[in-house]
């Protein structure tokens, strides 16, 4: 979650550039598929073995760059939606709980619907 701080000095960096009217939710939303997606690159193709030695070396630094701007685009757009990110993930963590009860899931990677009612 990004703080408070920094989300003040965000909104103002974007204020101060002007940019509010190109950030709509639509577009703030296709923001982040993108950079998701410029994040995967990273990845793709990679072993295990070759993904811990990217991350080892100067590759690392662009992973990051993409989990930053994912970050932001996010922040921008949990605020002109009126969501408080902190809020909205407790209630989902709630709700998946109540999904994936740990004793029916444990190292299971099933989809909720996939389990029976009778436990496994």
């Amino acid at each position: 979650m990004v703080r408070d701080d920094l989300k003040k000095k965000l909104l103002e960096f974007r204020r101060e550039r002007d940019w509010e009217k190109f950030h709509r939710p639509k577009d703030l939303a296709v923001s982040l598929v993108i950079e998701a997606s410029e994040l995967l690159e990273h990845f793709q193709w990679k072993t295990d073995e070759e993904v811990a030695g990217m991350l080892k070396g100067k590759s690392a630094e662009g992973v990051a760059e993409e989990i930053a701007d994912i970050a932001i685009y996010l922040t921008y757009l949990c605020h002109d939606l009126g969501f408080d990110i902190g809020e909205i993930v407790a209630a989902k963590l709630d709700r998946n709980r109540k999904k994936y009860p740990a004793r029916r899931v444990r190292g299971s990677a099933r989809k909720y619907n996939e389990y029976s009612n009778n436990g496994r």
